[in-house]
């Protein structure tokens, strides 16, 4: 039996990606998930040949969903779908596990390229991020700084920029304080940043 997940938070997306994969694939069964809690639900019960996930869904931290997806389903193929950059999200959901990441504003012939691809235990790259590392290699340009924090780090770079203090964030993760300012600390130490002002400066030039 043929099985995919489809897992976001709007439902004409879900509805569109369904109406897809029964034209083209045919499957037996597609479920839908609409945030980190009933995603799990479902991959814990069901096996599914296709997992294709947004990364920006209320009440989910995508990377830690990712990072159970990679700890208890290794095998389990799974394609990023996301309005997200793919500049500054693709490598980092690729080393977590993803096989490969795709923007919204793909075409239908991308999209269905990229199932394709996936299907066949390959990984996916689009053309844009093909391309734009192509260039950055000729160019000598330096690699995006945040794809050297740490996940935790990194989901802590984006609860700052969203204007959340440390307080607030420590509540969200259910962590301390101080463990939140060591996070801080680190991040501003890789990205070379000492104040608020530079991580937001830092952060639009990579288009965070």
């Amino acid at each position: 039996m043929v099985k995919y997940l489809i897992i976001d938070d709007h439902v004409l997306i879900r509805t569109g990606i369904k109406f897809l994969l029964f034209e083209k694939y045919k499957p037996d069964e597609i479920h839908e998930a609409f945030d980190g809690e009933s995603a799990i639900e479902q991959i814990n019960y069901n096996h599914y040949d296709l997992v294709i996930m947004d990364i920006q869904m209320p009440n989910t931290d995508t990377l830690v969903l990712m990072e159970f997806i990679k700890k208890e389903y290794p095998l389990l193929k799974l394609l990023i779908y996301s309005m997200s950059s793919e500049k500054i999200y693709a490598k980092r959901f690729m080393r977590s596990g993803a096989m490969g990441f795709l923007s919204k504003d793909a075409p239908l012939e991308e999209i269905t390229r990229a199932i394709d691809t996936v299907l066949t235990g390959k990984r996916y790259i689009s053309e844009s991020i093909a391309e734009t590392l192509a260039e950055d290699s000729y160019a000598g340009k330096p690699e995006n700084p945040f794809d050297d924090l740490s996940k935790r780090e990194f989901q802590i770079a984006k609860l700052l920029l969203s204007g959340q203090t440390l307080t607030e964030i420590s509540q969200e993760l259910n962590i301390q304080t101080s463990t939140v300012g060591t996070h801080k600390q680190r991040l501003f130490e890789k990205l070379a940043v000492t104040n608020l002002l530079e991580l937001k400066e830092i952060a639009t030039s990579f288009n965070l």
